[in-house]
């Protein structure tokens, strides 16, 4: 896991601000996070594998919003949903849609991951990268708890970060983040893969696929029951 990897900005950790563009923030607000341009293509590679043809994807918690822009016009024919807790997130979000000009690419809405109702009320698949690790495990169980609301039996869960296996770190990189995170918060930490397969399973999500990432990261996929 690269220490630079927090692409959530309401949860960016100390010393670990998104760069802003270099015009002034009130003339432009795009953040951006150069873990971004490293990870994007691997992860678009396994949506493009194990996404639905065509339909709503909902991201949650999309930070500065590059990550929005490039999967939408990787995937031209399913509409993008970005959403963020934080203001600053979504005017970046807005921004860069702004700049980018894809059609398919809807314009940002607040969600509070942990909200028992969230502002979309129905998707055909739900994606979180590099958030489960940043924040404490009540949002974790909002995600999923919320995503069963809103995916119909088939749809896809997908999660991207760090993971712990049987209770190991995959990497001695990824145990040095989890102490500087768990240093920055208590709440947060890499989470072990077996107690988000268990939540998942407690909301009715089974585990369709976990893929090797780079830097040490793992793609997660639930197909809801």
């Amino acid at each position: 896991m690269d220490r630079g990897e927090h692409k959530h900005s309401s949860r960016v950790p100390k010393g670990k601000k998104p760069k802003r563009n270099r015009m002034s923030a009130a003339s432009d607000p795009r953040l951006y996070h150069a873990h971004v341009a490293r990870n994007r293509e691997p992860i678009l590679a396994v949506l493009k594998r194990v996404l639905p043809s065509a339909g709503l994807v909902v991201e949650v918690a999309s930070g500065s919003g590059e990550h929005a822009v490039f999967f939408a016009k990787g995937l031209p024919a399913l509409s993008w949903q970005p959403t963020d807790p934080d203001a600053g997130a979504l005017a970046s979000i807005a921004a860069h849609r702004a700049a980018a000009q894809a059609p398919n690419l809807l314009a940002p809405v607040r969600l509070d991951a942990t909200a028992e109702r969230w502002p979309v009320e129905r998707a055909d698949a739900v994606v979180c990268n590099n958030m489960i690790h940043i924040t404490p495990w009540a949002v974790s169980e909002g995600l999923i708890a919320g995503a069963r609301r809103i995916l119909p039996a088939g749809g896809v869960l997908y999660l991207y970060g760090p993971y712990r296996i049987d209770g190991r770190h995959t990497a001695p990189s990824n145990q040095d983040f989890d102490t500087w995170l768990r240093a920055q918060n208590a709440a947060w930490g890499i989470r072990d893969l077996a107690d988000v397969t268990d939540l998942a399973a407690r909301h009715g999500f089974a585990p369709a696929e976990t893929v090797l990432m780079p830097a040490n990261n793992l793609s997660v996929i639930f197909r809801r029951t």
